[in-house]
């Protein structure tokens, strides 16, 4: 079994945000998964994409792999550094944000009879 993967890390979107759509195309065909992100209105949808599409290269390339013969097996989506930052308040005063970021790994596996 050729394992396939794919990663992208210091995406600048909150976490919270890019697993509702890691957790829409989990265990999903490639063909299947592409069409939904293609349509998808997210602000995330173009990124994971753009992995999955990498992460297809990778099969295509690396081990001659067809497109259509490839599920996603796993879609990892975690907390990347924070980048803190102060927001201006009442009477001279400062409080702190958090910008978010992600680090996503994506892992494809070849469909078999059983799947």
């Amino acid at each position: 079994m050729s394992v396939v993967k794919a990663q992208l890390n210091h995406l600048h979107i909150s976490p919270r945000k890019v697993r509702l759509l890691a957790d829409l195309i989990r265990n999903q065909q490639v063909t299947q998964a592409k069409t939904f992100l293609n349509f998808c209105v997210k602000k995330g949808s173009l990124p994971v994409k753009k992995l999955l599409d990498s992460a297809i290269a990778n099969a295509k390339n690396n081990f001659e792999l067809k497109e259509e013969d490839l599920f996603i097996k796993e879609i990892k989506v975690n907390e990347g550094p924070k980048m803190k930052r102060w927001r201006a308040r009442s009477k001279g005063r400062a409080m702190p944000i958090q910008k978010k970021t992600s680090h996503i790994a994506i892992t494809l596996d070849v469909i078999t009879n059983n799947q």
